[in-house]
Formats: C-alpha cells, structure tokens, sequence
C-alpha cells in the first residue's frame, strides 16, 4: 500500500563517515523540582535556541548568552493553572518561521490540560500566544500525558496517551489536529481530535508526529508513527491524509521490522540505585525524501539497551534498520534524532544520546549514522560529575532527549540538549543539568578541497588561546588563509601573502572568536587547497 504523500524516491546518497563534533556548548536548565527531566530543544533560523524541561525553559543565543530563564509558574503567569506543569516539548516551525510549544497541566480529569504556546515572531523574547485545550476531551475520567509534537504547512499536531483518573491505566491514544495560522496571529484556534485507534497488532500508544526533517513543510496532512512499548516485531504508520479544510482520515499500516524488546534498568557509578530504562515506545520521528525517520531504544542484547534506528520508505514499506549499543560495558538510553545532510536524498542522522554503567556517572553523547547505516565511534558532549540520588529507589531519566536542526545552515549543524549526573551548587546535590551543545562534523559550511589539496595541521585542539597553522607550499602564488562559520561565512581573513616554496608555520592568536566550530581554509589562484575544523572553546 502507498502512502497519499509518498515522494521522489531518494538516491542513495553520500556516506559521511563522520566523527561529531562539539562546538559552542553551555550549561542549560537546572533539575531542582521534577524528575525526569524531559529535555526539549528547538533553534530557529536566527540562531535563537529555546531549551526546555519540567523545570521550566530558558532562551539562549548560539555562545551561551541566556536572555530568559523562567519556571512554569512566571512563564504562564496565571493563577487558574495551579497544578503541576510538566512535559514541555517545543519545536521551530522554519516554513512560519515561529516556534510552537505544548506543556501540560495536571494529572487528574478534573485539571488536565494541553497548554499551546505559539511565538509571536521568531525571536521566542518576543513573547507567546497562549491557549488550553483539554486533556480529557471524551469526559471518560481520563487525563493526558506523554505529549508529542509535529508540524505540517498549514497545522500543528499534538498527541498523547490518556490514562485513568486515579488508578493511572493506559485507556488509548489520541491526536490533536490544529490549524496553526490563527495560533501564530494570536486568534481563536480550530482543531479536532482523533481517538478510537484499532489495536492490531498492538495498541497504538505515543503516536508520534513526523515533521519534515529539514526547511520547510510537507502536507497537507502528516505521517504518524507508533512502536509497543512492551515490544514487538512491527511498528505502525499513520497517514493524516488532509488538513481540517478537508476532508481528512488516518489510514494505518503495519511495518514488519527486527523484533524489540525493552532492556534492563541501567546502573551509575557511585550510587547502588538503578536508572529506569523505561519501554521500547517511538521517542522520535522525521519525514525527508520519501523516508520516515524513526528512533527509539531497546535490548541490544543480554538486556543491555542501545538505539534502535529504521529508515521506513513510505511507498513500498520496506525498512533499512540498524542497532548502536555498548553490550556489556553501558547502557545507550533516550535517544533523539536529526537529519545531518544538506539535500533530502541524504538519509544521513545525526543522535544524541544518554549513557551510564558503574564506572561512569550519567552522562551525554552523540553518534553519527551516515547513509549506507554505517555508525561513527560516538563523542562525548558532557561528562557527568556524579550521581544522582533525586527520589527514593530506581532513578528516573531522560524520558527524552532534545535535539533540533539549525535549517538554514549551508553545511549540517545541529543542537542538543540532554540531561547529565551534576550538584547544583547550594540548592541540591546528586540531581540533573541540562547541557546544550552544538554538533558538527567533519566538513562544514566549505567546499571540499581539489584534487591537489595541500596537508594542513592546526593545534592544540581543541584551541583556547594560541594555535598555530603548519602547511607546505608547492606553488609560488597569492595564498589566502581565512576563517568561515559553520554557514561559509567569512569571519576574519588571517593571511594574504606569497610565500616560499616548502613548509611554513604561522601562529594566531584567537581574538574575539566565540566558543563554537569554524573552518580554516586555505585559497590559492582562485581554488580551496586545504581546509581544517577549528573547535574553539
């Protein structure tokens, strides 16, 4: 069966082959209320990053500078809502150029509710649009959790998992469809929900939204996706095939895939108690060039838990599917996902990731899966600094992990932000930090080198003061040493000279470069000869 909004099938695309790497990174929101903390992360085009957790949200430029930090409570600045706020989850819509942002109030029928925050521009100081739907739409004693967020050309999307009132058991799923036009003017909103989902093969449970994995939008509709949570060998697609000016309808498929199971609890250095590894359920989802993206976590053997990553074609529902995991050395949990291309016939992904065992504290890491499913050796973005002891018994965390796509970029560059081991210095010892990092890779923003490209070494890297820039001339020409931005933006020329032939090193101070990844290039008669990331911290 094919799917209403099935695209040009991609080619095979070029495989990366890439280490990630870390740029400008900074300390982001702080766990001192709620567990787990339910990071979620979105930049705009701008630059402007919103990080979000069940503590509350903070805005932040690319170098760190934060100019908003606020909990629920100040944010929403409305006595009405006295029940706990949770659960935020946050997205930038590049085609409105806007953010949009569900979180939710209370776990009771009586005060649940969906809280809709639209941008009023694309700068999130800028301020919000605000509205409440309710969490207990079919007056059945239910109440909303687990929210997951998508966007299309004219719509939001809004799903979750309603349990009971009280006894908390799963009752079923359910999808909110939003026309967004009149959430981002600020004008009374229409939207429909859709529950009543069949449970074969299994019960749908946290359908998540798939929005397009780079600029722009798809519709009209969306595509949907769902795992068991307690495992399976199947995943099911969801295809809303029109927006609320239509006539739209949910056709379900299933997808066969490698069979997935849940894994065990984790373990943390320094600390007895285990962190809960939860269940096997779709933790994140894109659509790009007839693919849907899908991530999720599970036993990758002897119950150790690692990633588990499918490349769906919508057309024909064949699946490309591999595993990342540490069997019997640490526990790979809470992953979240980016497309790392610059066309949509590259299926490259860039993954962030928790991990832990008894020889680490809890810490935060991202991977790079290239086109052929080929994985990268994983890189470090934050260290934990110690355990954490925030309830009593099997510690609580993740559940999600945040990672969004900086669109306009000319060469890929994603954010994240994940949870780590850390004390807050003064209010709470052995909890959770949020840490936000940018992530690039091994060719940024520049075009590669000719055929005759020179070696280069730069160092010490990663550079803090001083560096210095080894190369060997083999042609007596202008030569052009400068610096771009992950964009190819020139930054600052360095050097413009005719040197000898043979092996020249020229040492360079820093100056005003902010903490982040740049490219070093090398120019003569009109060619890039060599080029060299450059991580500034």
């Amino acid at each position: 069966q094919e799917v209403s909004k099935a695209r040009q099938a991609p080619g095979a695309g070029a495989p990366k082959a890439i280490t990630p790497v870390v740029g400008s990174n900074f300390e982001g929101n702080w766990s001192v209320q709620q567990t787990p903390p339910d990071n979620s992360v979105a930049i705009s085009n701008g630059g402007w990053i919103v990080s979000a957790n069940n503590d509350g949200v903070i805005y932040a430029d690319p170098s760190g500078n934060i100019s908003y930090s606020s909990g629920w409570s100040d944010f929403f600045n409305n006595p009405q809502l006295n029940a706990n706020i949770y659960d935020p989850k946050v997205l930038y819509d590049s085609g409105s150029d806007r953010y949009f942002m569900t979180v939710l109030h209370g776990s009771t029928a009586s005060n649940s509710l969906l809280l809709l925050c639209f941008s009023k521009s694309n700068d999130p100081n800028g301020g919000w649009w605000t509205y409440s739907l309710p969490g207990s739409p079919l007056m059945n004693n239910t109440w909303f959790d687990y929210p997951s967020i998508g966007v299309s050309n004219n719509e939001v999307y809004v799903s979750g998992n309603l349990f009971t009132s009280g006894g908390n058991q799963f009752d079923q799923a359910i999808l909110f469809q939003i026309q967004k036009a009149q959430g981002y003017a600020g004008q009374g909103l229409n939207w429909v929900y859709w529950t009543g989902f069949t449970n074969s093969p299994f019960g749908a449970f946290t359908i998540v939204p798939a929005s397009y994995g780079q600029q722009g939008n798809y519709g009209p509709g969306i595509i949907l996706v769902s795992s068991s949570a307690g495992g399976a060998g199947s995943v099911r697609l969801y295809d809303l095939t029109d927006d609320l000016t239509g006539s739209p309808q949910i056709d379900d498929y299933v997808v066969n895939v490698a069979n997935y199971s849940p894994a065990a609890n984790a373990v943390m250095q320094g600390n007895g108690d285990q962190l809960d590894n939860g269940d096997c359920r779709v933790l994140g989802a894109f659509y790009l060039g007839n693919l849907l993206h899908v991530v999720h976590h599970g036993d990758v053997g002897g119950t150790w838990n690692g990633i588990l990553y499918k490349r769906i074609n919508v057309n024909d529902l064949t699946v490309q599917q591999s595993t990342f995991g540490e069997v019997g050395v640490s526990d790979v949990s809470y992953p979240a996902m980016s497309s790392y291309a610059t066309s949509a016939s590259d299926p490259s992904v860039m993954i962030a990731f928790l991990q832990s065992s008894q020889s680490i504290y809890p810490q935060l890491r991202v991977v790079n899966c290239d086109a052929n499913m080929t994985w990268s050796t994983s890189t470090l973005v934050k260290n934990g600094e110690t355990f954490v002891n925030f309830i009593n018994g099997t510690e609580r965390w993740g559940d999600y992990t945040g990672m969004a796509r900086r669109h306009n970029a000319s060469s890929p560059d994603v954010w994240l932000a994940g949870c780590y081991g850390a004390n807050v210095s003064g209010i709470m010892n052995n909890t959770w930090k949020t840490w936000i990092a940018q992530v690039g890779g091994s060719s940024v923003g520049i075009a590669a080198p000719m055929a005759d490209a020179q070696s280069v070494s730069v160092y010490p890297v990663p550079i803090a003061d001083l560096f210095t820039l080894e190369f060997t001339v083999s042609e007596r020409t202008e030569h052009t040493v400068a610096i771009h931005d992950v964009r190819g933006a020139l930054v600052k020329v360095l050097y413009r000279d005719t040197p000898a032939m043979g092996l020249h090193r020229l040492t360079f101070n820093r100056e005003q470069l902010a903490s982040g990844i740049y490219v070093l290039t090398i120019t003569a008669n009109g060619r890039t000869i060599a080029h060299e990331d450059l991580v500034v911290h």
